[in-house]
């Protein structure tokens, strides 16, 4: 071997060598980086109270590509927590936090609307009453007719309907129109989006495969939501046309199971597919301006049309804005780190979809009281 080759692999050597020490260096900045951020982090947790126990909140960089969904919400991430950690993370602070407590609390409220609404049932109060009078054997009697009154007080109202109402014109059973199904139709399908939704951002840092079933438990919950909050209005505005009950009941509930199988496959739950997931859910809104229309032709001289259009237009704004804030992750995207805890896009969504659903639940109670009023009149 000649000295000028020797050279040449002497100096190769020593170019490598140097490389490799500005590799190590590097390195050792990124891991001294790392570490800080860890500290500043441990040091947020503990002022929350949290234990350590090891399971620390990591950065952006840090997670597995399973879990890389908001690049612009940097740091307190879960990641592969144990179900236990990953349960009681609900008292800890972390960037999930207010995801699931934002639902969670909606949850509760929903449950408490249900309740106080299942007591107003007849058959409930029926049952209560056990529990909550006491008297005499005669006096019980007394109670017997008083409750049975109170069971059929909307059966009054209709036949008083009737005497006072144009000549020639017959009121139908009054047990289908005080029906209360739908209205709980759509509680329980709000009690499961919002759970679902509280499940779902608690215990996505589990694992991979169960971060998958998290989130198709979501989308499930979201379309769930969607179809149930149809039932009211199309069930009373049309309750005297069958036909046109059964026609959108029946296409809501087509596009809602389309959307859920669509929906399930692993592929669209990833982030790439995000504006697809919302432009779905967005569709299944838009198709109730098509039986909103012809509720509006049918009924325009109802006095409480302005009030349920209101109560609607109020529902569609909240979903609208909660949408477009999801999709764009505003405010995050302007300054990305700012909002890790607090603000950002996703829990300003959740925020707008319980308002949604609170005007929907207000517009559901005008839909309720109209029927318990006004019966459906046909020709004799």
């Amino acid at each position: 071997m000649s000295s000028e080759q020797q050279m040449d692999q002497s100096q190769l050597l020593s170019s490598s060598t140097a490389n490799k020490m500005i590799i190590n260096t590097f390195k050792k900045k990124n891991q001294k980086k790392k570490k800080k951020k860890n500290k500043m982090m441990r040091k947020c947790a503990a002022k929350t109270g949290a234990t350590d126990d090891t399971y620390d909140l990591v950065t952006f960089d840090d997670l597995p590509g399973y879990m890389k969904d908001n690049e612009y919400i940097r740091n307190y991430y879960r990641a592969n927590w144990p179900l236990k950690q990953a349960l009681f993370s609900v008292f800890r602070w972390h960037n999930e936090t207010l995801n699931v407590w934002t639902h969670l609390l909606g949850f509760i409220l929903f449950v408490g609307l249900t309740c106080s609404n299942m007591i107003q049932v007849p058959p409930v109060v029926e049952f209560l009453n056990i529990f909550t009078t006491w008297s005499s054997p005669l006096g019980s009697v007394g109670n017997v007719s008083h409750n049975s009154k109170n069971f059929f007080s909307d059966t009054t109202k209709l036949i008083d309907l009737k005497h006072s109402s144009s000549f020639g014109m017959e009121i139908t059973q009054p047990e289908v129109e005080a029906t209360r199904w739908p209205f709980f139709v759509f509680l329980g399908g709000s009690m499961f989006c919002l759970l679902s939704s509280s499940i779902c951002h608690l215990f996505c840092c589990h694992s991979h495969p169960l971060n998958i079933l998290m989130l198709r438990l979501d989308y499930v919950g979201i379309a769930v939501m969607i179809i149930t909050s149809f039932f009211p209005p199309i069930y009373y505005i049309f309750q005297c046309s069958p036909h046109w009950q059964i026609l959108y009941l029946s296409g809501i509930t087509i596009m809602g199971i389309f959307t859920i199988i669509t929906l399930l496959s692993p592929v669209f739950s990833t982030n790439k597919f995000r504006a697809f997931r919302a432009s779905l859910f967005v569709a299944m809104g838009l198709f109730g301006l098509i039986p909103a229309v012809h509720a509006m032709i049918v009924n325009w001289n109802e006095p409480s049309r302005n009030i349920i259009l209101g109560y609607e237009l109020a529902m569609a704004l909240s979903y609208l804005i909660g949408t477009v804030f999801y999709v764009t992750r505003i405010p995050e995207r302007w300054r990305p780190g700012w909002f890790d805890l607090a603000g950002h896009s996703h829990q300003i969504f959740h925020v707008f979809v319980i308002m949604g659903a609170l005007s929907h639940y207000g517009a559901a109670l005008v839909f309720l009281d109209f029927r318990s009023k006004i019966g459906c009149e046909t020709k004799m």
